[in-house]
């Protein structure tokens, strides 16, 4: 990880750091490839420690499950499509497929799981990043493959050993399993754009179970909030993707959600040439020409859409972001480019205090 990647990461828990001392229960650890930072305000300490330890221990049981190169569900499953083979899934990955190909299909295909041949090829399934590009012709021909989330086919699996089986296919995920077959060969899933969301959910839930109810989970830049901090909402900050400190703050209301995806957090430099592990499924190559995009998110779902919904409108540049947020029904975005120049909706102007008082800014409707 990149030392940039790193102050980023620290963002958060700097301007948290500044509120003195407070009751306030921080916890850190690494999952998923990035840091995770943890926050409980309220509470008594061996309550919170508790509570995060339950998230802790989830956050690790997804990364378990959804590694996409070592030995997991997903990296079982993705052998099987390889071989042109179905593979019984667990109810729970089945589901995230499914919504994940809903996600896919809302925004155009831009947000594509399905190409984990590419984030491979490239180099990006791994914990450190070699600065070589990939054949050309390799690449052509994954495009040309097209692998989409859409390929996939879901079918019942029935479990007749069950006691309760009563020979009702519909009786999938509660005695079975579902069976996970695809149409295109080429398809390889990487819920790397997904798990982070899904995971901040998961958070959000458990504690809720736990009558938690002010909170803060950051993984790696996705950030979701949870009541307030005492009397005022979650104070956070929106990382300079070329400068260390934030280039903005926010304050988080109950329920919302930020992400981002930067080029600064997972990439490699060659010739000069900054190549970013966010690959345009059009053309197989890593984005260029955007530094990063940010969105504030909302509702049931809001941790799930500030990983997933960040993708499609990064991928599209800036000639087509601000369609792929209306697209993705994000009102509240930010594209920074090549330049420097900060895009922007006015509905998160609104929500900004911009810390970086020289960055030029481009309010567009």
């Amino acid at each position: 990880m990149s030392l940039l990647a790193r102050l980023a990461l620290l963002t958060l828990v700097l301007l948290l750091g500044a509120c003195g001392k407070e009751p306030l229960y921080q916890e850190q650890a690494y999952v998923f490839g990035t840091q995770v930072d943890v926050s409980i305000y309220g509470e008594d300490e061996a309550k919170a420690r508790q509570a995060v330890a339950s998230v802790m221990h989830e956050f690790q049981r997804l990364h378990d499950l959804l590694h996409a190169w070592k030995p997991s569900e997903l990296s079982e499953l993705n052998a099987a499509l390889a071989q042109g083979k179905s593979k019984v899934v667990s109810a729970e990955v089945a589901a995230m497929l499914q919504d994940a190909a809903s996600m896919s299909a809302q925004s155009g295909g831009l947000f594509n799981p399905a190409i984990g041949g590419l984030i491979q090829t490239w180099g990006f399934q791994a914990d450190d990043f070699k600065a070589i590009l990939p054949d050309q012709k390799k690449i052509a021909a994954l495009v040309k493959a097209n692998p989409q989330m859409s390929d996939l086919i879901f079918v019942s699996e029935p479990n007749p050993s069950s006691p309760t089986y009563k020979g009702d296919v519909n009786e999938l995920g509660r005695l079975g399993g579902i069976s996970v077959a695809s149409r295109n060969p080429a398809v390889q899933i990487d819920l790397g754009g997904y798990a982070k969301g899904y995971a901040l959910d998961r958070a959000a839930a458990i504690f809720k179970q736990l009558d938690i109810k002010n909170a803060l989970i950051n993984i790696g830049g996705n950030v979701l909030a949870l009541g307030q901090h005492g009397n005022r909402a979650w104070r956070v900050g929106i990382q300079h993707p070329r400068k260390a400190g934030p280039l903005a703050t926010l304050d988080l209301r109950d329920g919302e959600a930020i992400g981002t995806s930067g080029d600064y957090q997972r990439y490699f430099e060659f010739d000069g040439k900054r190549y970013c592990h966010l690959i345009d499924p059009r053309s197989g190559y890593p984005v260029q020409g955007i530094q990063a995009v940010t969105i504030l998110t909302h509702g049931e779902r809001a941790g799930l859409l500030s990983d997933g919904s960040s993708k499609p409108i990064f991928i599209s540049g800036t000639q087509g972001w601000r369609a792929a947020a209306q697209q993705m029904k994000i009102p509240e975005a930010m594209l920074i480019d090549s330049d420097g120049v900060v895009h922007l909706t006015a509905e998160l102007q609104k929500r900004l205090e911009f810390t970086d008082k020289s960055a030029a800014r481009k309010v567009e409707p």
